[in-house]
């Protein structure tokens, strides 16, 4: 991992960001990072499905977003990636081709497992993890954020107009286009349709990307192991709309 990505985290404990009662901290050993597993188990899986536990956990930093009262009320990992060169070790390569972003250039973050404690209504929360995001792109100096979005379920058929919409709308561009790679994938037919109506099939996390400027793959993964249908999306830095990027510093402070 950069050095730079360490000097964007010089509080004790690994603090990023505090704002009010929550802050937001990077795991400090194993048993915040198993901490971290059992809430997105319990976010993605229900209360008896385990702690969420994967390959790549060893090889990123993980992001604690608590309350005052040291309870976690949201988590995300991230894989920080010194040159786009290096997207190959991704854990997005294993279900995309990324072969062309390789040549992007520059610093990149791969966010991952983004996830709330069930039943979370605060938005402070969420705009505090994407100040926390924002200090590490600025701070490291990221070119792009990228990562798999995901849809509930494996059946594409609830999400057409919304897969439609996004290939019509927000599709790669040409000289980034996301090649397939997975056996099993839904490919997008893109589609005209109202921004209002199909937004509610679109999850949070995604819509926050758009509102960034970013775009997908024309093409969703079925992952069964996850129960979800995943769709490749980069959110170039630079390109962000500059009232969104003035927003999410004020944040980071």
């Amino acid at each position: 991992m950069s050095s730079r990505l360490h000097d964007a985290a010089p509080g004790e404990g690994g603090v990023l960001l505090s704002r009010g009662g929550l802050r937001v901290r990077l795991a400090q050993g194993a048993a915040d990072v198993a901490a971290a597993q059992r809430l997105r188990g319990l976010a993605f899986f229900g209360p008896e499905g385990g702690a969420d536990v994967d390959p790549l956990d060893t090889r990123c930093s993980h992001a604690l977003i608590e309350d005052r009262t040291g309870q976690l009320q949201a988590c995300f990992r991230y894989l920080w990636l010194d040159t786009s060169a290096e997207i190959g070790n991704s854990y997005s390569a294993q279900y995309y081709d990324l072969q062309r972003l390789a040549g992007y250039g520059g610093p990149m973050i791969e966010l991952g497992r983004f996830c709330t404690r069930p039943g979370l209504v605060d938005p402070d929360v969420l705009r505090l993890a994407w100040g926390a995001i924002t200090a590490l792109v600025d701070r490291g100096g990221a070119r792009m954020l990228f990562g798999c979005a995901s849809f509930a379920g494996t059946d594409p058929a609830p999400y057409a107009e919304a897969f439609g919409f996004l290939a019509a709308r927000h599709a790669a561009p040409e000289r980034w286009q996301i090649g397939a790679k997975a056996a099993e994938r839904v490919a997008f037919a893109p589609a005209e349709a109202e921004a209002r109506g199909v937004m509610r099939l679109i999850p949070p996390l995604l819509r926050t990307y758009l509102g960034m400027g970013g775009w997908v793959s024309d093409h969703a993964v079925v992952d069964r192991q996850m129960n979800t249908l995943h769709v490749f999306t980069g959110v170039e830095t630079a390109a962000i709309p500059p009232a969104r990027a003035k927003a999410l510093r004020t944040i980071a402070g």
